[in-house]
């Protein structure tokens, strides 16, 4: 790994974003550490998205019209990047802070080996702001298989050589490609944790998680079922969890 503090890649993934990607830009804008570059990955915006970024981010890199799902947005965005380390900052999101980036350089500054590290997010509903419960307990793969641990993916930062290595997001997901990788790297490489907020994740019905929970558990649950050999008894408590946590899904669905 490079010593001093790297440069890093914040991409930005949008499809008629226009209504939040005001408050995304403003806060990568605001940040102290001034030694990243933007990317943006676009689906085909028809809303004023493009023109927004073209007003407010001049120098930025923008794929444009990049189909074929989020995985495949975010694999794009970073083989597109030129940083040491790269983050996923959807148009949903925002950095909590302007300190936000200098504390993760300060981090990979001081850890030069390391290869990804998190921290905790906040959860905007509306406006009014939740701690998001990130149980940042000393990261183990086995821990984050029995799902004891929570990774948030708004928070997380990884060496573009570790992406290399493992050959980034799985295309074929379209809800726990995150957990998935996750769980391939963890096997190999501790995280650092960054004990505080990061990021901002806005909670609103159109939310990928919020609108489609139940379908979410399901392909979370096939993405934990390929790991069950490096931790067997583990992934098994987790099962225990996702037959409760969907019988209540089911519950609720069929309520409403």
């Amino acid at each position: 790994m490079s010593a001093g503090k790297p440069r890093i890649s914040v991409i930005t993934c949008t499809w008629n974003s226009v209504a939040t990607l005001a408050a995304t830009l403003e806060s990568i804008e605001s940040q102290e550490y001034r030694d990243f570059e933007q990317v943006f990955v676009d689906g085909g915006s028809t809303d004023g998205t493009l023109e927004l970024i073209a007003e407010r981010c001049p120098q930025a890199r923008v794929l444009r019209d990049i189909r074929g799902g989020i995985s495949r947005a975010m694999n794009q965005g970073v083989l597109h990047s030129s940083g040491e380390v790269f983050c996923h900052l959807h148009s949903d999101d925002y950095f909590s802070s302007p300190s936000t980036l200098r504390l993760v350089a300060e981090r990979f500054e001081a850890a030069p080996a390391c290869m990804w590290l998190y921290g905790s997010i906040l959860i905007d509903h509306g406006g009014a702001l939740d701690i998001w419960d990130a149980r940042h307990a000393p990261f183990s793969h086995h821990a984050y298989a029995m799902g004891s641990i929570s990774v948030a993916h708004p928070a997380v930062f990884i060496r573009r050589a570790l992406f290399n290595e493992t050959g980034g997001f799985d295309e074929t997901l379209k809800y726990a490609m995150d957990i998935d990788l996750w769980l391939r790297i963890g096997q190999k490489y501790v995280p650092q944790i960054i004990d505080e907020p990061l990021t901002v994740f806005r909670d609103h019905p159109g939310s990928l998680s919020s609108a489609n929970k139940l379908k979410a558990r399901q392909e979370e649950w096939s993405v934990r079922r390929r790991y069950f050999g490096a931790a067997p008894w583990q992934t098994l408590v987790f099962g225990l969890r996702y037959l409760r946590r969907t019988r209540r899904l089911r519950a609720e669905a069929t309520e409403h």
